[in-house]
């Protein structure tokens, strides 16, 4: 199979979560700006959690123009890495309604570290297909972000139960690093491009 139907079916399905976290907003009461002071936890944990969803579907893009062949056990990696993206709706909605009590904010980070791991077994599994001469394996050898974000991820979710402020800060700074483009994907398929040419 190539790859395109599996990047379009991952980029509908990222689509629809983001379309069910905007759902979620709802006006404010009033019509002075003062009105949307109540909305500010709100809008912050849906901008934290469309900022998580659009570094998946950014890094999840790059990742699959490394790859060739697509096989079972990816289509399966990649609908377990969908899984735990589906429940940031969720997990989003009950951290806002909670106003980042402990339990959310804990939660919260448990689906964010589960797919971390989910990204990383697709990773593995698309390596794995690819073999030893994969772009991917190329472009991810010492890769920080990937090894540093799981233990902060764990690290917040312990904070979380104690203090829930200081756990969503940590994800947000998860979320910054990533932020910041990683262009070595980039780079190795422009340097591929050109040894083909």
């Amino acid at each position: 199979m190539r790859t395109t139907r599996l990047e379009a079916f991952s980029d509908g399905v990222i689509a629809i979560l983001i379309t069910i976290m905007v759902l979620e907003l709802k006006a404010p009461a009033g019509a002075d700006f003062g009105a949307l002071r109540p909305l500010v936890p709100m809008l912050l944990a849906y901008v934290l959690s469309f900022v998580y969803l659009g570094i998946y579907w950014n890094n999840h893009h790059h990742m699959l123009q490394t790859t060739e062949v697509v096989t079972g056990g990816i289509l399966w990696a990649n609908l377990h890495l969908l899984f735990w993206l589906s429940l940031i709706p969720v997990t989003t909605a009950w951290l806002d309604a909670s106003h980042g009590a402990a339990a959310p904010a804990a939660v919260y980070g448990i689906v964010l570290l589960m797919a971390a791991i989910a990204y990383w077994i697709l990773q593995q599994r698309i390596i794995a297909a690819q073999g030893p001469a994969s772009l991917l394996r190329k472009a991810v050898r010492g890769d920080w972000k990937g090894k540093c974000s799981p233990l902060l991820y764990a690290l917040a979710i312990g904070l979380a139960l104690r203090w829930p402020a200081i756990s969503l800060a940590i994800y947000a700074l998860v979320a910054l690093i990533w932020l910041v483009p990683d262009r070595r994907i980039e780079r190795l398929i422009a340097g591929s491009d050109r040894k083909s040419s």
